[in-house]
């Protein structure tokens, strides 16, 4: 590795062997790459290198030098649908590397779909080739739309047939490489804390704000600046589902890290109208986590993990940022909100009547949120849309009587804003796109689609003042 921009690390050992279990990838029968993030390789060294070095490295598992050299299976528990399970850890899945990227943050590589592990339980360690596509596609398209992600680095088709009941049988098999902030969980504190490990809650304490907050290694009372750190990235990750019109799935308290970036794909959506209602995962009959609950739902996982604090922190050092999360949450989904709309935040007062006003005229409408955010960009309507009868129905005329006293912030210059359509990314796109690829091996839809999202994201960068 010669770029200047490489630099390993093996951070993880500080924490010593109770947190994790050496293991070894699964050798697969064939190494076929379907995806590689170039853009995201160059921001830690590791752009130039070949397709070879790349399925050696990301499906072999071959050690990137000077980087952990043996992959780590994290411990942790949590809870799922809010039952407590102690027998969850990484399952098919595994801490790869360790890198600095070009902001001098330290990065985790891991992995899904590479193997069984001690946590596998019954599963095959494995992950269908549909399933890595879906995800590449989410963590695209919550890239675009500024929502803090985890990365996919990495695709790679390995030449197994699964068996799975949600999905046709046999299916093909993939390994996914994530690149993201950080690898450790709510309930890698929670394991600690049922397991009465005190010494490892202050030394995974220390860990994460040494690495992941800054200034955190400094702060008076570590477990406050834990909790502020993990309140401050829950509401801003929960606001960012909201104007989005995304839907996790799985909001499990082994599914949020302490570092407040979204990851885990699995039974995910787009909303495709504005339905606080609206599930994700076929398998979620109480809709724990709709649409209009995933606040609460991050709320109550920031509750656990105050839970799991307490047992070595003073409560009293805990409470005022796990009280202050309503008041963040709303704060940040009205920046999230004014940002998607391309609009210069006004007041709280005038804020939260446009977006009342907005989320009114949606519901009643039952306006796909894609086509509305497009149309309104900027805080003004242009040009034709098929939504017209729509804007001028009742359900709107507050929304566009408070909205236009509102200057823009966006730049409109870039060609999306022309086009006839929003970039959107509804269930029906994707088994289209995996059709595709199950009939005829043609990726040409998937990779098209994300090329198009990636336009769409510089279209929403482009700012005259939009932070």
């Amino acid at each position: 590795m010669n770029d200047p921009a490489y630099r390993p690390s093996r951070a993880v050992h500080e924490l010593g062997s109770d947190f994790y279990d050496p293991v070894a990838a699964a050798s697969f029968p064939q190494h076929i790459l379907r995806f590689r993030n170039d853009r995201h390789a160059a921001t830690v060294g590791l752009a130039a290198l070949s397709d070879d070095d790349w399925l050696a490295h990301f499906g072999r598992f071959e050690p990137l030098p000077r980087s952990l050299e043996t992959p780590l299976a994290l411990r942790y528990h949590g809870h799922q649908f809010r039952t407590y399970n102690p027998d969850l850890g990484d399952g098919r899945g595994f801490l790869f590397a360790q890198l600095h990227d070009d902001r001098g943050r330290l990065l985790d590589l891991g992995t899904k779909g590479s193997g069984q592990t001690p946590w596998s339980r019954f599963g095959d360690g494995r992950l269908t080739l549909k399933g890595g596509m879906r995800e590449v596609l989410a963590t695209e398209m919550l890239e675009a739309l500024g929502v803090d992600t985890s990365k996919s680095f990495s695709l790679i088709e390995t030449g197994e047939a699964l068996t799975r009941g949600d999905e046709p049988s046999p299916t093909r098999s993939a390994v996914l490489v994530r690149l993201s902030h950080s690898h450790i969980r709510y309930g890698s504190f929670q394991r600690l804390a049922y397991l009465k490990d005190n010494e490892g809650i202050e030394r995974l304490t220390d860990y994460v704000l040494r690495h992941y907050v800054p200034g955190g290694a400094e702060a008076p009372d570590r477990y406050a600046a834990l909790m502020e750190h993990a309140v401050t990235g829950a509401a801003r990750l929960a606001a960012g589902f909201m104007a989005a019109g995304f839907v996790h799935g799985v909001l499990n308290t082994d599914n949020i890290n302490i570092t407040g970036e979204s990851f885990d794909y699995g039974p995910y959506r787009f909303a495709p109208r504005y339905d606080p209602s609206f599930t994700a995962a076929y398998f979620d009959h109480s809709g724990l986590y709709a649409f209009g609950r995933q606040a609460e739902a991050l709320h109550w996982n920031v509750h656990q993990l105050a839970l799991a604090l307490r047992t070595v922190a003073e409560t009293d050092c805990l409470v005022p940022a796990f009280r202050d999360y309503p008041a963040r949450f709303e704060a940040e989904l009205r920046a999230a909100v004014l940002k998607r709309l391309g609009v210069v935040s006004k007041d709280e007062a005038s804020d939260l009547a446009v977006m009342q006003a907005m989320e009114s005229a949606l519901e009643a409408s039952g306006l796909p949120l894609d086509r509305f955010y497009f149309d309104w960009r900027g805080g003004r309507r242009r040009g034709e849309s098929p939504a017209e009868a729509t804007y001028a129905l009742p359900a709107f005329a507050i929304f566009v009587d408070r909205i236009a006293s509102y200057e823009p912030a966006a730049d409109l210059s870039h060609p999306y804003w022309a086009d006839a359509d929003p970039c959107a990314l509804l269930i029906d796109e994707i088994e289209s796109i995996w059709a595709a690829i199950a009939e005829r091996d043609d990726w040409a839809l998937f990779h098209a689609k994300i090329a198009a999202i990636r336009r769409m994201g510089a279209a929403m960068t482009a700012k005259t003042g939009l932070s």
